[in-house]
């Protein structure tokens, strides 16, 4: 029997109005024009009835599952439905040996849908990877961790990877006014009214996540009382909403994005962004030691000698935060933060070391100059150890020119400082020093 042979007929009025409210059709469907607008990839692809095999990669509530049960519905294929939390291999063979007796006897194609495949293990993955590469299968995956990090390379190579994104405020909005205007599925003849603004509400507290935009208006809907129309008010929303949902997952996707968005903040000199990324790492509940490690590499990387105070100010943070822990620990941070998206920027040091350590694992590095060898040994000075060293304190200004590199290296320069900040002072000493040589 097909998944959706029961579903004919309508959902049930007691599930769920997420569920109610599932669309049916691509024309139902909001959001991802990008994947399902006419003449798109996808869309053409289930307009003619070849599906490939895909992985839906996306955040909750942006239709994956939803997306794969209309696949389902417009094609000839045979639709069966895997959970990777509760499937294991002999459920995924079970369905593999029915796929092959339909495709020899029946000429029918299997759609095997793997909810959370991101949570099947390398033996499950293994185990389909051949039925997927001869076609007994086509395979398709709903994840909201980045595939690329969670699913063997080798089924990836065999699927088309479509990333769905969130759904913005007014498909949010419009699909929560369908719920509301649907007298069969929906909320429509039930008395319940609910301005624009309060749907507009409802979009920005979930986040773009339809389903939870959903499961707050039914509540909500639930709890509107009272004699005449019942309306569903911002006091009443608010009364029952909690906290908003954000999308961040600490091992996931979004925790590397919003990283990455906060550190380039603070490289981009941008204090407010960088304070917006820092409390979204903050309230979702990443790890205050994460975020530390985070400032002090900035600190050092891209503020570096400009400002040699940031990295002092940054490890102050990390030190802070250890010792007294959130929810104070928040303050330190932002200052931290703040001082070094506001400081003047230099990434030298950063290039430099990385220059030279590819040079030493890819150049003869030569030996070390004999003048500055270890000659605190027995028998060292009668090998040349340390002959003709300048000891540079002896020497007006604690300075005196003589030869540092190994003579393989020796015109080599590695560090060359920005006129930015504190680094424009350490240019004018080299140069001073006669040592500011010339790029190799």
């Amino acid at each position: 029997m097909s998944l959706f042979e029961e579903q004919d007929s309508g959902p049930e009025l007691a599930a769920p109005l997420a569920v109610r409210m599932r669309p049916l059709t691509l024309a139902e469907f909001v959001g991802q024009a990008d994947l399902i607008a006419p003449g798109r990839f996808l869309r053409r692809m289930i307009d003619a009835d070849t599906v490939p095999s895909m992985i839906l990669f996306g955040p909750p509530g942006t239709g994956k599952t939803t997306l794969a049960h209309i696949i389902a519905r417009e094609t000839d294929a045979q639709f069966e439905q895997l959970n990777a939390v509760s499937a294991g291999v002999a459920d995924i063979r079970r369905i593999i040996d029915a796929a092959q007796k339909r495709l020899r006897l029946l000429r029918q194609r299997t759609i095997l849908f793997v909810d959370e495949i991101h949570r099947f293990s390398k033996s499950q993955q293994d185990v389909l990877l051949p039925f997927v590469e001869n076609g007994t299968v086509t395979l398709i995956g709903a994840t909201t961790e980045n595939p690329y990090f969670e699913v063997n390379s080798p089924l990836l190579s065999r699927a088309r990877v479509f990333r769905l994104l969130p759904l913005g405020p007014d498909e949010v909005v419009a699909i929560l006014a369908a719920a509301l205007a649907d007298e069969e599925r929906g909320l429509g003849g039930t008395g319940i009214t609910c301005a624009p603004a309060v749907l507009a509400a409802i979009a920005d507290f979930t986040g773009g996540d339809a389903r939870v935009a959903l499961n707050l208006l039914e509540q909500a809907a639930a709890m509107a009382t009272g004699d005449g129309p019942r309306e569903i008010t911002l006091e009443l929303l608010k009364s029952i909403a909690g906290e908003r949902v954000i999308g961040y997952d600490k091992k996931g996707d979004t925790h590397y994005d919003v990283a990455s968005a906060f550190i380039k903040s603070m490289r981009g000199s941008d204090p407010d962004a960088a304070l917006h990324y820092l409390a979204r790492m903050l309230e979702a509940g990443e790890d205050v030691k994460f975020i530390a490690r985070r400032i002090v590499i900035c600190a050092a990387e891209d503020v570096g000698n400009a400002d040699p105070q940031a990295l002092v100010v940054a490890t102050a943070a990390m030190h802070a935060v250890q010792f007294i822990g959130l929810p104070e620990a928040r303050i330190p941070l932002a200052q931290a933060v703040v001082y070094i998206a506001a400081a003047p920027k230099s990434n030298a040091a950063y290039v430099a070391v990385d220059q030279a350590m590819a040079d030493v694992r890819e150049k003869e590095g030569g030996r070390v100059p004999l003048h500055l060898r270890d000659a605190s040994y027995k028998g060292a000075k009668l090998w040349g150890h340390g002959q003709d060293y300048k000891y540079p304190h002896n020497f007006p200004g604690a300075y005196v020119s003589q030869q540092y590199l190994p003579d393989e290296l020796k015109e080599y320069v590695y560090y060359r400082p920005t006129d930015q900040g504190f680094e424009a002072e350490i240019a004018r000493r080299l140069r001073e020093r006669g040592n500011a040589r010339p790029a190799k």
